[in-house]
């Protein structure tokens, strides 16, 4: 089911400073910024091979992760998998007795479906299925 680690989700408090620090650290010149208003959050990635690391800061305490930063801090707020068929994915795992977040996809950044599970159901770990508009070739 699962292709490959799409994503991996930090959630940082100024995003101006963690591209600071990655430009100063490991020499990351390439970012994109997104805004998402209706989230409450913005977002700066940087690839890194095949997999984005994906900052995240609330814009505002609707924020859906907003409390998990200000209970647990800076860090990994979850790990994103890229599947095929997300829907299918999300059947299979339901009938599995997996506790989903999201019942069906919904538009993720880059034009991607994506859905969570639940953290409880997956030891703890916040995990992202997302379905890519132009899924990544597997290498050979």
């Amino acid at each position: 089911m699962l292709k490959r680690i799409d994503h991996i989700g930090i959630a940082v408090r100024d995003l101006e400073a963690t591209i600071a620090l990655y430009r100063n650290l490991f020499g990351v010149e390439q970012w994109e910024r997104i805004q998402l208003a209706e989230r409450h959050m913005d977002i700066a990635v940087c690839r890194i091979g095949d997999t984005l690391l994906e900052f995240i800061t609330p814009t505002s305490h609707e924020a859906a992760f907003a409390t998990f930063l200000t209970e647990r801090g800076e860090g990994i707020h979850h790990i994103a998998y890229e599947v095929a068929e997300l829907e299918g994915a999300l059947r299979t795992l339901e009938g599995k007795g997996v506790r989903l977040v999201d019942s069906h996809g919904r538009p993720g950044i880059h034009d991607t479906c994506v859905a969570f599970l639940h953290p409880k159901a997956t030891q703890g770990v916040l995990t992202e299925l997302v379905e890519l508009a132009h899924p990544v070739q597997d290498k050979e």
